[in-house]
């Protein structure tokens, strides 16, 4: 486990940065975090890292973003998933086997996810104040 305090948006963009580092095609990503923590913000510098140039944005609408990089990038926002059943319905496990990295946002609406898939990094942003974060970043890549 790994916990950075961040005090503003590029604070952020460099905390993932560091994560994204140690990140592989095939890892899974499940955001824990209120509205406005900084899901997106997070998943935008791991885009960056690998070398994506598109605009990263929430997929709150289209369900899943596809970026193009070194790696890609595949962020969903489960916001409005309930279930299994709807994960199914959206693809979310076709892409398990693309050679991505899968980012999910609001993962904590699928009860049971993370033990379903297993080896998932979990990383969990608490705003601290209107800039200030705490991420905590659990699952295998700094060696707990």
């Amino acid at each position: 486990m790994k916990e950075f305090i961040t005090g503003s948006e590029e604070e952020t963009l460099a905390a993932a940065g560091e994560v994204a580092s140690r990140l592989k095609a095939g890892d899974i990503i499940l955001y824990k975090g209120e509205m406005g923590a900084g899901k997106t913000a997070f998943t935008r510098g791991i885009a960056r890292y690998f070398g994506v140039e598109d605009s990263v944005s929430s997929p709150t609408f289209a369900l899943v973003n596809e970026y193009d990089g070194d790696i890609p990038i595949f962020h969903f926002d489960l916001y409005r998933i309930d279930g299994y059943d709807d994960l199914y319905a959206i693809g979310f496990f076709d892409y398990l086997d693309r050679g991505g990295i899968i980012a999910a946002e609001w993962s904590e609406n699928v009860p049971g996810l993370a033990e379903e898939l297993g080896g998932v990094i979990e990383i969990i942003i608490d705003k601290l104040s209107e800039n200030g974060r705490k991420i905590t970043v659990k699952g295998g890549v700094f060696g707990d």
